[in-house]
């Protein structure tokens, strides 16, 4: 939590200066609104917060993954739908939790409950920890009266967004870790291996091949240099996080994802997956097409993705139909547009998404199959490339100082 000073009028006009804890400035203001008072101005004093305390908190943030949400939704199905009083649900779940941040996050709320706000306004004052769509869904299950339900759907949909998260790494694990252990091997050849050689190389002060000398140069300046070439990197990677923080930075970084061979189609069909499925689960919560598309296309976890989902809502709004917006962003195939198709002519759009979800799954799965047998022989032809560079360059010359030592 924050500490603010406000500038706020009192029913009698009366100017008042003060402080307060919140989690934002606009907690601030509805705490003010509740005590009568008019907020003219709020602004976070500057270093009112501990630095080891918001390190904690954003390693906090940090370690929250799907798993605590899977579990915090699964409990409270369990206890709304046991009719327990949603503050005493959530202050029982604050006590349980493990990860610092969602248990602030559920004292805050429970605090919030007490005085008098609704869940999911209470639960949207900590969007950094609960996602829109889910606090999407919440919302409409407070407003309908199926809690419970709202809560059920929400686990089911992490559930599945886990499995396919989960396929993707265990698929992607081996290639990883081959290219993590060339990495590291070259490290180790250019920092101790081929020095070694070297000493050994000039003082028999033979005539070396290119090959050779190429090693050397590379190696050298490797050992020379590293403390500029790990600056180099430092400073790479901040711009590129800095770059990342750009909106257009964060469309084009994910527009490259998706033209990455290989390991592109499937992060396109695995966002498709997840926009099909979260559309559908908030469609048969209740909420409106145009709203739903919005609140989707914010949660699919693709930038550009999301944009051209954005001109798909745009261009239905305008009066277009889903299957012909659909075709015109060029991102669903022919036969997912045909079921789209079906399900506005029958009316049930909802039950055809979650059809095309089950579809781009099994795409997802047919891809990581095939995945290994792609980029297994890249891998092999970059290792067999490092050894033959490495026997030419260090072997032939012992080799020819053999030979002409036999002479």
């Amino acid at each position: 939590m924050a500490n603010f000073a406000y500038k706020a009028r009192n029913p009698q006009g009366q100017l008042i200066n003060g402080q307060l804890d919140a989690e934002s400035a606009q907690t601030v203001a509805q705490t003010l609104n509740s005590r009568g008072l008019i907020p003219i101005a709020i602004e976070p004093i500057a270093g009112s917060a501990d630095l080891l305390e918001q390190f904690a908190q954003w390693r906090a943030l940090r370690a929250l993954n799907i798993n605590d949400l899977i579990l915090f939704s699964r409990q409270m199905y369990s206890l709304t739908k046991a009719g327990v009083p949603l503050s005493r649900a959530i202050s029982s779940l604050s006590d349980s939790s493990r990860n610092i941040a969602l248990k602030q996050a559920l004292v805050g709320i429970t605090r919030k409950l007490e005085s008098g706000q609704p869940l999911s306004q209470a639960m949207a004052q900590y969007d950094k920890i609960f996602p829109l769509l889910l606090l999407s869904i919440v919302n409409v299950g407070e407003t309908t009266g199926s809690l419970e339900q709202a809560f059920l759907q929400i686990s089911h949909y992490l559930e599945r967004e886990k499995d396919t998260e989960n396929r993707i790494k265990t698929a992607l694990r081996y290639p990883g870790m081959v290219i993590a252990a060339i990495s590291i091997a070259l490290v180790i050849v250019n920092i101790y291996v081929i020095p070694a050689f070297k000493g050994m190389f000039d003082k028999m002060g033979a005539q070396l091949p290119w090959q050779t000398r190429l090693l050397m140069s590379i190696s050298e300046f490797t050992v020379n240099y590293w403390p500029h070439l790990l600056a180099g990197l430092v400073a790479a990677a901040l711009l590129f996080a800095k770059y990342l923080e750009n909106p257009d930075g964060l469309r084009q970084w994910h527009w490259f994802l998706l033209k990455i061979p290989a390991v592109g189609s499937i992060v396109e069909r695995a966002t498709m997956e997840r926009f099909s499925r979260a559309f559908a689960m908030i469609l048969n919560a209740g909420v409106p097409l145009i709203q739903g598309i919005a609140i989707v296309s914010k949660a699919v976890g693709n930038e550009y993705i999301g944009d051209k989902l954005h001109k798909m809502r745009i261009g239905i709004e305008k009066g277009d139909s889903i299957s012909r917006m659909a075709k015109s962003i060029g991102l669903f195939p022919p036969l997912v547009i045909q079921m789209i198709m079906v399900g506005e002519e029958s009316g049930n759009i909802a039950e055809m998404l979650h059809e095309v979800a089950d579809f781009y799954e099994g795409e997802i799965d047919a891809e990581l199959k095939t995945l290994s047998s792609v980029i297994e022989p890249v891998l092999i032809v970059v290792i067999g490339i490092m050894v033959l560079v490495l026997a030419l360059g260090i072997f032939l010359p012992m080799w020819d100082l053999s030979t002409n030592m036999h002479r």
